[in-house]
């Protein structure tokens, strides 16, 4: 399973929470051991746990060493020493061996308090002939047999009982108080209990701590690292997941993995452990009913496997689905100016209805089918303890087992079935986990198109030891998208010198933000190549290339915060000298001295709060205030009224000249005064030069400029 792969940073981690999940399952199963004996031993034996007894009169001693063989018997009489009131107590010795003196004990002091029943069996005369040595030890031990036969102890477990009702018969006969033995047992007993319970509830806060600790590690990295990937991606992969997939895999699907190994460590490794453990303790306490929890696995097992069956491949389907919605919501607030301009609100909600209601249709199926889970479950849980009863209480009713055994039994039973009823409900959710933890790897995994060169070949301290403006070259450059059979750029060829002022200018779809990205290496050329002063960019990092670089892009977008944090984004610690200056360059002064809070004005997420022009201006500041060698303008000023685009010009050359500066533009008017102009039409220059110089060899040029200005507005200047 892929969310194993996850755990493999942790191993210390995991392999704490192994152990003290080991610690919780052996005081969990322990336990029902001990209500075990609070039944049989505490209530129904009065407190008398063993059958060696703590003292005996001399009559019961002598009585029991005569029926035990040779090496018993000098056993025995070592366990106990005799009282000045003529008593014997058990010594330090024998509470050692008192395990072994309860097996040897049982039968010889049951034949003692049972001989009234036996009225055939004279024990008194028979001890008096084996003191005179009338009878051999041998032919006591087989009048023994024979009184064991008449007595009917049909079992060892039957006759272990009957020792435990001798032995408290014994206590009476000394006058010890029964009651108090009861108290005092079951006070230490459930003492026990308490002790126990407390280390288990100890262990489990401490896995909890640990699995959450080491789940909440595991999210964090992977948001980490799949950050670091997404960030590296170039446009192509962007497009290949799409922005709505990317952030699904982001939230949803890393917090689902993240829930998912707290649950594996807190429940799915203990629920194996303790099972086992309940198969183990169950065992021992009657190996001939383990059959019924053998039957009931077999069943659970046969449940999960049938609704799994059923259940997941709509799982694998569920993600998608969520994308989908994620997808038109996205879609639904980012264009609702267009759809209230439009009036397609009932469209929109439609669209957004069909995408939610196959989601709820998935979720409803696979959530219906797993409903059946939980009362199967109880049924098997139900009917394991009705079996249980059933069988149990035939072997009761022969002496094979006490009510605390079957208490015991039907408790690890129920344990045993909990741990696989825990891993069925898990079963749920891990399918789902699995899928995400697939999608997210997909990201991982996925090789960017743009990669840096390899440290040892790069050129990136070539490159940053130039100064002035940079050389950018095109070398007969063609590039079509990944996919694509049609080139979007066809033999490019030209060069934006420093110092100058260079300007693309073509029709829509011709290609010029295209050659902007190339040099920003958004992208990789198909064929050619891209100098930045002789260096191919694809020779050095991208990190060197883009700080030679200040860049507009097409769409001015703003993060959330202040006009300088949005200004000085690319150097948190820059100057507000700095920061003022490029506004004002950016002729956004003005405004920003408008607002009441000045350059600490907040800014919302992608500028929704200011209009296009200033958007656009505070985007092009945002470019001017870092220590770039050439700028990059990608219809940087579509927005700007003529005036403020005149005015932004000139401060360009005034301020940057000796900067290498490009812009790509559709109105003539902000090429006009360029040195240099490209004209591209589909992907191919068509021409390059002055204005004046293309309005005379270029029909393309000439068609643009005509369209947009007078005769007038083109001889005499700006448009402003």
């Amino acid at each position: 399973m892929r969310i194993i792969r996850y755990l493999k940073d942790c191993k210390l981690a995991v392999a704490l929470v192994v152990c003290l999940l080991v610690a919780q399952a052996a005081a969990d199963l322990a336990l029902p051991s001990y209500t075990s004996k609070i039944v049989d031993v505490g209530i129904q034996q009065s407190g008398v746990e063993h059958v060696a007894v703590d003292e005996m009169t001399a009559r019961t001693h002598d009585l029991v060493a005569m029926m035990l063989p040779e090496g018993d018997e000098q056993t025995f009489r070592d366990a106990y020493d005799e009282t000045p009131e003529g008593t014997y107590r058990l010594n330090e010795q024998g509470k050692k061996e008192v395990d072994a003196l309860d097996r040897m004990m049982a039968l010889p002091l049951v034949a003692v308090h049972s001989s009234e029943r036996a009225p055939d069996l004279d024990l008194d005369q028979a001890l008096q002939a084996y003191q005179a040595d009338t009878i051999s030890k041998d032919q006591v031990i087989d009048m023994l047999d024979e009184a064991k036969e008449k007595l009917g102890a049909g079992g060892d477990s039957l006759v272990e009982q009957q020792a435990v009702a001798a032995a408290r018969a014994e206590y009476e006969r000394l006058g010890y108080n029964l009651s108090d033995m009861r108290m005092s047992y079951l006070v230490r007993i459930g003492l026990t209990m308490l002790g126990i319970a407390a280390l288990g509830m100890a262990a489990a806060v401490l896995v909890g701590l640990i699995a959450s600790r080491t789940a909440a590690k595991v999210g964090a990295t992977l948001r980490a690292k799949l950050f670091s990937q997404v960030v590296s991606f170039s446009d192509a992969e962007i497009q290949r997941f799409s922005a709505a997939s990317l952030i699904t895999r982001g939230t949803n699907d890393i917090q689902l993995i993240q829930m998912v190994v707290s649950m594996l460590l807190r429940m799915v490794l203990y629920a194996p452990i303790l099972a086992v453990g309940g198969i183990i303790m169950a065992s021992r306490t009657d190996l001939s009913m383990s059959w019924v929890i053998v039957l009931a696995v077999a069943v659970l097992g046969a449940i999960v496997a049938v609704l799994m069956k059923v259940a997941m491949p709509k799982f694998k389907v569920m993600q998608k689905l969520i994308d989908r919605v994620n997808l038109v919501s996205r879609e639904m607030l980012t264009g609702l100016p267009v759809i209230r301009a439009f009036d397609r609100q009932p469209y929109e909600e439609e669209r957004f209805d069909a995408a939610s209601a196959r989601l709820m249709k998935t979720q409803l199926f696979t959530n219906r089918v797993m409903t059946f889970m939980m009362p199967l479950m109880m049924l098997v849980m139900n009917g394991v303890s009705v079996l249980i009863v059933w069988v149990g209480g035939r072997s009761i009713d022969t002496g094979a087992i006490q009510t605390g055994d079957l208490i015991a039994f039907i408790t690890y039973s129920m344990v045993i079935i909990m741990g696989f009823l825990v891993i069925g409900m898990v079963s749920i959710i891990l399918p789902r986990a699995d899928v995400a933890a697939q999608r997210v790897n997909e990201v991982l995994s996925a090789a960017p198109s743009v990669r840096d060169p390899a440290p040892a070949c790069a050129r990136d301290a070539e490159l940053s030891a130039r100064t002035g403006g940079a050389a950018i070259a095109f070398h007969d450059v063609s590039f079509r998208y990944a996919g694509s059979k049609e080139c979007v750029l066809e033999h490019v060829d030209f060069t934006a010198e420093p110092g100058r002022t260079t300007a693309i200018i073509g029709s829509t779809g011709s290609g010029k933000s295209t050659i902007l990205k190339l040099v920003e290496r958004f992208h990789d050329v198909t064929s050619g190549s891209v100098t930045v002063d002789g260096v191919d960019v694809r020779e050095v990092s991208q990190r060197a290339l883009r700080e030679q670089l200040g860049y507009v892009p097409q769409k001015s977008f703003l993060f959330s915060g202040t006009i300088e944090s949005n200004v000085a984004y690319a150097d948190e610690g820059m100057p507000h000298a700095r920061v003022e200056e490029a506004v004002d360059i950016a002729q956004a002064a003005e405004f920003v001295s408008s607002k009441e809070g000045g350059f600490s004005s907040a800014v919302s997420q992608g500028g929704t709060n200011v209009s296009g022009g200033q958007r656009q201006r505070l985007a092009i500041a945002r470019a001017l205030a870092t220590d770039a060698r050439a700028y990059l303008f990608d219809d940087s000023f579509s927005a700007l009224d003529y005036r403020t685009d005149a005015a932004l010009r000139r401060e360009l050359r005034t301020r940057l000249s000796d900067k290498t500066v490009v812009i790509v533009a559709q109105r003539i008017s902000t090429v006009l005064h360029a040195d240099k102009i490209v004209v591209l039409d589909e992907g191919r220059i068509v021409g390059q030069g002055t204005h004046e110089e293309l309005m005379e060899t270029c029909e393309e040029y000439r068609e643009i400029a005509m369209s947009q200005l007078s005769a007038a507005e083109l001889n005499g200047g700006d448009a402003a």
